[in-house]
């Protein structure tokens, strides 16, 4: 994979960078800039080249329509803000004003292209529309470097076809989070430990299937836990349940025993009457894992759990975490994310090198108040992230080569 090295003098070049600028908004207020502060390297880098800096990014799914609450706007501010310098906003992608604000740049300065998935051929299953659309962005610049970890497994008008039309190369977050995820899967240092959580099964199936040949321990927890207690005949009362994946599920449990990977379930949840919303009350209670009561509803991992999984994860050498162990967003069902998450910051104190899979995972750390060097990486790619550990090819890494 080409990296920026490989680009050579940069100096009063046009250089484009998709960058992953999809962060939550309250709003216009960014609630975590946990990627924009990730995509600082590379610009400050080029900046430092005298190149001249064309940013392009989505937020949210306006489903190539120009939505004014998904426009880039926070994010230029903020950008700008963390930078020191004033970022202009095009107010489109590559008409008229971003031709015009990129022609009035000199070196070392930033400009923000409008949200890429405004534009239809963004995302456009047609790769001959993508690829014309593509065209007319890569006229704004002379190279191109991905840095959107975050899309790198979708082959989209910015980040694939673009790399067609240019002279292209990973930027230091891809580069970062390709040598992160490549070692932990790649000869880690044993033992390794897979920790999952997320609502459901069936978005984590890819990464269990390749794992169970890696991984020294799986420890489950979630809404996604609720389909492995029921494979093994454990009453879930009315949690989240993904009946047609009991088979497979079953059949990774038996995997797991076959080769010897330890699963680490949970042996006691917290639950409530229901999930908290609305006029549901808040009104946490533990139970055993086997004998969740039929009117409950199980939300996070109980205490007994969350020093169990602390004990495995802070026993281990290489730790991946892929998703909260509870509703975290509720203070009250928070405890066992806040468990996982101090053991990972415990283990990398002791030499063990872990990462934290991106997503709802990067957003519970932060909201917790963990601090980001607690850990040896955050991904910023929940979904990307999730493909790697699967063992797929993603689009966007495999045009850098």
């Amino acid at each position: 994979m080409k990296t920026l090295k490989d680009l050579g003098d940069l100096k009063g070049k046009r250089v484009l960078v998709r960058a992953d600028f999809n962060v939550p908004l309250d709003g216009a207020t960014i609630t975590d800039d946990g990627r924009i502060k990730a995509a600082l390297p590379t610009i400050n880098a080029l900046r430092d080249e005298g190149a001249k800096v064309i940013l392009m990014a989505h937020l949210g799914r306006p489903k190539g329509k120009v939505v004014p609450e998904l426009s880039l706007a926070p994010v230029a501010a903020r950008l700008g803000e963390l930078l020191g310098v004033a970022v202009p906003l095009a107010a489109d992608t590559y008409g008229d004003d971003a031709k015009a604000k990129v022609s009035a740049m000199s070196d070392g300065d930033v400009v923000l292209l409008q949200n890429v998935r405004f534009n239809p051929e963004e995302t456009s299953k047609d790769a001959q529309e993508r690829a014309a659309y593509a065209k007319r962005i890569a006229a704004l610049g002379d190279v191109f470097v991905s840095d959107g970890f975050g899309v790198v497994h979708r082959a989209q008008g910015s980040n694939y076809d673009v790399a067609a039309d240019l002279p292209s190369a990973a930027g230091l977050l891809v580069e970062k989070e390709v040598k992160a995820l490549s070692h932990a899967t790649v000869n880690p240092e044993r033992p390794l430990t897979v920790v999952l959580g997320g609502s459901k099964v069936s978005d984590k199936l890819g990464v269990i299937e390749n794992l169970l040949d890696k991984a020294n321990r799986l420890v489950i927890g979630g809404g996604m836990v609720f389909t492995f207690l029921k494979a093994k005949g454990y009453a879930v009362g009315s949690s989240l349940l993904e009946e047609d994946q009991l088979e497979k599920v079953k059949g990774y449990i038996d995997t797991a025993k076959q080769r010897g990977v330890e699963l680490i379930l949970p042996t006691d949840i917290v639950v409530n009457a229901g999930f908290p919303a609305g006029d549901t009350p808040i009104d946490p209670q533990v139970v055993p894992a086997d004998a969740i009561p039929e009117d409950r509803m199980g939300l996070d991992i109980g205490p007994e759990s969350a020093r169990l999984f602390h004990d495995a994860i802070v026993d281990s050498k290489t730790v991946v975490w892929n998703g909260p162990m509870g509703v975290f967003e509720v203070p009250q069902f928070a405890e066992g994310t806040r468990a996982v998450a101090q053991a990972l910051v415990d283990a990398t104190a002791k030499g063990a090198f872990t990462i934290v899979g991106g997503g709802d995972s990067a957003s519970a750390v932060r909201n917790l108040g963990f601090p980001e060097d607690g850990f040896s990486h955050i991904s910023t790619g929940g979904g990307a992230s999730l493909e790697f550990l699967e063992g797929k090819t993603l689009p966007g890494l495999e045009v850098l080569n």
